[in-house]
């Protein structure tokens, strides 16, 4: 049986790294909707990374809420990831041990972009 692929899904984020707090999910959507985020990001050089997962999880936040402890280490990856290709070096900071602990599945499916 062939399943049919799943509509692409993504998620802007919004870290200020001087004002404190957690990202906040300031855009998401699936289909055209997906598609319109990916384009801004891309007409705004903002870096994007593909993790399904990931926008998955987030695409079930509610727009304007900081992400929950539970991805804050997924999430570190891709603001390390976005850091490395602006050429810019990540805040320095510790994590507390429940953030050094906090894990996603793989990847489920394609293309879904982060």
């Amino acid at each position: 049986m062939n399943e049919r692929p799943k509509p692409p899904i993504a998620v802007a984020l919004h870290y200020n790294v001087n004002g404190g707090g957690a990202p906040r999910v300031v855009a998401k959507g699936g289909g055209q909707i997906a598609e319109k985020i990916i384009d801004t990001a891309r007409e705004h050089n903002v870096p994007l990374q593909e993790d399904a997962a990931l926008a998955g999880a987030l695409s079930k936040l509610d727009i304007g809420r900081e992400i929950p402890k539970e991805l804050y280490v997924a999430v570190a990856h891709v603001l390390a990831f976005a850091w490395s290709v602006a050429g810019k070096s990540p805040p320095p900071s510790s994590p507390r041990p429940e953030e050094q602990t906090a894990r996603l599945p793989a990847p489920g499916y394609s293309p879904s972009r982060w």
